[in-house]
């Protein structure tokens, strides 16, 4: 797995998603409102809320892209897709992390910095995502892996995460089952 490839992956997916589409809504509007313009202390807790969303969603993001490259053999780029499929670490409680990791960068910029616009943008990635990943990713998924990415499906969440993790083989339980 060379760097160059997964550089470019990151580079041109959650990099555009959380560093330059931010800067571009700074940039064409009035600029952040640390705040939204409320008493400092509602103002210090958006700040340090947002944060610690987006410590939290680089973590995420890190921990996915190391995922891919490592075990999947491949990136997070449609372009350049993983030759095996994942379900270790935050795999094994949500399907999509990397599009958790996001949002929550999203969010926490958008609260941090006090802007409507990167919080906009943040539900408009969610929609889009929601859109596509059962409608393109997870049909393209089913047909690479078959019956392991079904079964995988059928076990772990899209989008909320699941509170224990899921281990291949084990039988689901009631209050563990997968949005399809």
């Amino acid at each position: 797995m060379s760097w160059s490839r997964i550089l470019r992956a990151i580079v041109l997916l959650p990099g555009a998603m959380t560093v330059l589409l931010p800067a571009l809504l700074l940039y064409l509007g009035e600029g952040p409102d640390v705040g939204f313009g409320l008493a400092l202390p509602l103002a210090l807790a958006l700040a340090l809320i947002g944060l610690a969303l987006i410590v939290q969603g680089l973590a995420l993001m890190i921990r996915t892209i190391s995922l891919f490259a490592r075990v999947g053999r491949g990136t997070l780029a449609p372009w350049d897709p993983t030759e095996r499929l994942v379900v270790l670490g935050p795999y094994r409680h949500v399907r999509n992390p990397m599009i958790s990791g996001v949002l929550s960068v999203l969010l926490g910029e958008g609260l941090a910095l006090g802007s409507a616009a990167i919080l906009v943008a943040a539900g408009i990635f969610f929609a889009v995502n929601a859109i596509y990943i059962p409608l393109v990713e997870e049909p393209q998924l089913e047909q690479r892996f078959g019956e392991s990415y079904r079964e995988y499906r059928r076990n772990v969440p899209r989008f909320l995460p699941r509170l224990r993790p899921w281990s291949p083989g084990a039988p689901p339980r009631g209050d563990e089952l997968a949005d399809e």
